[in-house]
């Protein structure tokens, strides 16, 4: 009858702390993130409301592709949060 090989006992095994991020945010990250997040609403709102005359007059619906960068930027900043 056949016999097994023995499994080589010299596996690589890999560290387990070398991607380890910091344990810490950066202080400007949540008031930032936050800022954006509420301006860019505001922005939208304050579009709506002058009927497209603010916040900037000569780009038109422009305005509310900046109102959703802002958003998009602050969930951007949100996922870095820990």
């Amino acid at each position: 009858m056949a016999v097994s090989k023995k499994r080589d006992q010299k596996v690589y095994k890999a560290p387990r702390n070398l991607g380890k991020a910091p344990t810490e945010n950066p202080k400007w990250l949540l008031p930032t993130a936050l800022t954006l997040l509420v301006l860019g609403p505001a922005w939208i709102v304050v579009y709506y409301v002058t009927k497209a005359n603010y916040p900037i007059p000569g780009i038109g619906d422009w305005n509310l592709g900046i109102g959703f960068v802002f958003m998009a930027a602050s969930m951007m900043l949100l996922t870095r949060w820990r």
